[in-house]
Formats: C-alpha cells, structure tokens, sequence
C-alpha cells in the first residue's frame, strides 16, 4: 500500500505525513542500497516515530465525520484529502494523513474491495531503504506477504511477524519532514503462550528494540478480566512502542481489537472533547494502579485505548 506516498507529486508536496521535541524533525537521505561493515549488525532503516503511521480503515461514507472526529480530540492537522489506487491490484481509496500530537494515523475509506492481505497490516514505517529493512526483516525471521511495489512517489511491502502481526515498510523518493510527536504510541499487540518468543525475537531483532518491562502478573482488569492476571510486556525501538500482551485468548469485547493506546495528559478532559466529537466510550475510564485507561471507539469504527499516568 502506498500509505502517505501518492500524496506527492512532481510540482508540489500535498501532504505532509503511529517525539519529546517539537517543531519539525529531518530525515536521513534516502537511498537505494544499504551496506554494513563484515560482521556487524545490519544499521536500522527505521527514520522516527512520527514517520510510523497506525492505519485506519474506516467506512468510506463516515470518513470525514471520523477525521473531524479525531482532529477536535487530540487536535493536529490534516493532509488534503485524495482517492487513489494505493495496493499493486486495482483498487481505489479515499485516503488522508492525521497529524497529531499523540501519533500520526493514515486513513483508508475503501470505496472498492480491499485486495487481500490490505487492511490486516496495523501500521506503516517508513525506513531509508526498503530493500534492506526488507532483508532484514527476514534474515530476523519475519515473512515478506507483500512484495515490494512501486507507488507513484515510492515503493512499499508488507511484513508479517510471528503470531500474525502485519506492517508495512515503505520508502520515500523524496526525503519528507515530518514534526516530531509530544508522545509516542503504544501498538497494542494480543499474543498467545506459544507465539510469543518467537514473536520478540523477530520483532526486537529487526526493529532493534528493547524490553522495557515484563510483567508477569499483570492485573486482569487491563484487558478486561479483572481477578485475573496474564503477562504484559512494554517494547521501545527506533520503529516505535509496542504493549504486548499474552493472553489465553478469552478476551471479552473490545480488549484485542484495539491496534494502538496513545498517552494523554487527562483522560477525562479527553472523553469529553471525544463524545463531544461523536466519539462512543466503549470502556469507562478507571484507575489501575497509577494509570487511568479508557477505550473509545471513534465514527466509522476505530477502536482505541487512553490513557495518562
């Protein structure tokens, strides 16, 4: 998928594309190729946070309603709205980049099928060379389900990691400027018992991230299940955060169908400009611990976490 790319074109930049500084932030310069010293580890294609777009699908026909929706909540901009073919079959979608402070977001409002496997990947990276953070992404052991592609200003390919977890890579002709985010996303990824160590290994070989912390005993409540417990791993990396939690599965409505959780100063000052905007609260707000949490479901379906502390 060509995520924020065909917004480009060779007269002007339409648009401009999931970190403490403000202002805008530099990428490296693209390239075609990369190269390492004999023996050492392949250098990180990953550019920024604010770079690593979450993608929501929403219902076409609500696709403005959901832009609005999310703007007048965490405030931001948004890129000019455009209708492209953006997978390497025929399709045809509204798309439009969010910028905001708590993550970047690329919206897709199919008005045609979506090709097979659109839609399963949660989030877009963009690397400097894709060719290599392609190769990396499998010498860690991570399948390559789409090919690379070209776009009109770019070329694109979407992974798949141990457990099911869909990204896609894409690279820039152009070098972009994005600014950089006042917090960064959490991807919010549901593993079982059995996938999860193949999962890490993969996902912190490639992206070269680190543990943060990994709870054994997590209270239940966070998912939904409170008297209970289950394992919850934080990730940090160049690509990004990552809330990794380890479940049985048995997860009642909507603990896993949220992709991403995003850091707010006041959750409760959040509801309100959220529901104010159409947005539905799916779970209350509550304290756990020293964070309060809450999931909303925002017009044309996007489902995600809050929380501060």
């Amino acid at each position: 998928m060509t995520d924020l790319r065909w917004l480009h074109s060779a007269a002007a930049v339409f648009a401009v594309a999931l970190t403490a500084a403000c202002g805008s932030a530099s990428t490296p310069a693209a390239t075609s190729t990369a190269t390492s010293a004999a023996g050492a580890p392949p250098a990180s294609q990953a550019v920024g946070p604010q770079y690593d777009t979450v993608h929501v699908y929403v219902d076409a026909a609500q696709f403005d309603t959901f832009v609005n929706s999310w703007l007048a909540t965490f405030g931001g901009t948004a890129n000019p709205q455009g209708l492209a073919d953006v997978t390497p079959t025929a399709s045809q979608t509204k798309t439009q980049v969010i910028l905001s402070p708590v993550g970047s977001i690329s919206v897709f409002g199919f008005t045609t099928p979506i090709p097979y496997p659109f839609g399963s990947e949660r989030t877009g990276w963009l690397t400097t060379d894709l060719d290599a953070g392609v190769k990396a992404a499998r010498d860690a052991g991570a399948a390559l389900i789409v090919a690379p592609f070209p776009d009109p200003i770019g070329r694109d390919a979407v992974l798949q990691f141990p457990g099911g977890v869909n990204a896609q890579l894409y690279w820039h002709t152009t070098t972009p400027h994005y600014p950089a985010l006042a917090t960064v996303p959490d991807n919010h990824v549901y593993l079982s018992p059995d996938s999860v160590d193949a999962f890490l290994r993969s996902y912190l070989d490639f992206t070269q991230g680190k543990v943060d912390s990994d709870t054994a005993a997590a209270d239940g409540a966070l998912i939904g299940k409170p008297g209970t417990t289950f394992r919850q791993i934080h990730l940090t990396s160049p690509y990004g955060n990552a809330r990794i939690a380890v479940t049985d599965g048995q997860l009642p409505y909507p603990y896993g169908r949220e992709l991403a959780g995003y850091q707010v100063s006041d959750v409760a000052a959040t509801i309100a400009k959220a529901t104010a905007a159409g947005a539905q609260v799916l779970v209350p707000a509550a304290k756990l611990g020293s964070t309060t949490s809450a999931m909303l479901q925002w017009p044309g379906g996007y489902v995600a976490e809050v929380h501060a502390g």
